[in-house]
């Protein structure tokens, strides 16, 4: 699998754009800003974009799903209880100093428990809130791969101080992902470095609990 990173925005967003090795079909997952960069990449890489995955619908995750969806054309896939902030994303901005930025109708919805069949991979939706309520993670089949929104990150995991925010949701969100996929699969984060679950496991200080 052929994954790029790009940290656009603000506030450090990683966004994903990823395929099967060679191939002319992707995703991407959370374009949050700076749309015309993301599609520059996909334009270097020459590949046609099959869909736009969210993980969950925090401004800085969603900022360039209208721009991107539409130059690319293509559908976008949003936790099912957030479509109505990528519908209204200015009204859930929660600081001043971002925005404007363009609302968008889902073309999917997503609740966790789906398999998805796009660009030549399937993908499993996992619910993982407690960062946000509706908040998924995409696992790539296949590969050990997880796009973790702000679920997990290298050493940390996902506020829970915002609206929906829990933190025993969000630790049982984590059990589950590393309950449910080996200890080598990389983490695709929302914000900060790659990792893996293993090494999480054995060093992230808020996983400590999951040991009990």
């Amino acid at each position: 699998m052929d994954v790029r990173m790009l940290t656009v925005g603000q506030i450090a967003e990683n966004c994903f754009l990823f395929r099967r090795d060679g191939s002319d079909r992707a995703l991407i997952v959370d374009p949050g800003d700076e749309a015309p960069r993301i599609l520059h990449a996909a334009e270097e890489l020459g590949v046609m974009i099959d869909g736009i995955l969210l993980t969950h619908t925090h401004f800085d995750h969603i900022g360039a799903v209208a721009p991107v969806a539409k130059a690319t054309g293509a559908p976008v896939w949003c936790p099912e209880i957030e479509t109505p902030v990528l519908a209204d994303i200015n009204s859930f901005v929660p600081w001043p100093g971002f925005g404007p930025y363009e609302s968008y109708d889902a073309d999917h919805t997503v609740s966790g428990g789906e398999k998805l069949e796009l660009a030549g991979m399937e993908l499993d939706v996992i619910f993982t809130p407690g960062h946000s309520p509706g908040h998924v993670t995409y696992s790539v089949r296949g590969e050990d791969a997880i796009f973790s929104g702000d679920v997990l990150f290298q050493g940390s995991v996902g506020r829970v101080d915002l609206p929906g925010g829990d933190w025993e949701i969000l630790l049982g969100s984590i059990r589950t992902l590393v309950d449910e996929h080996s200890p080598e699969t990389t983490v695709y984060p929302g914000h900060m470095g790659l990792t893996t679950l293993g090494a999480e496991r054995a060093s992230n200080p808020f996983l400590a609990e999951l040991a009990q």
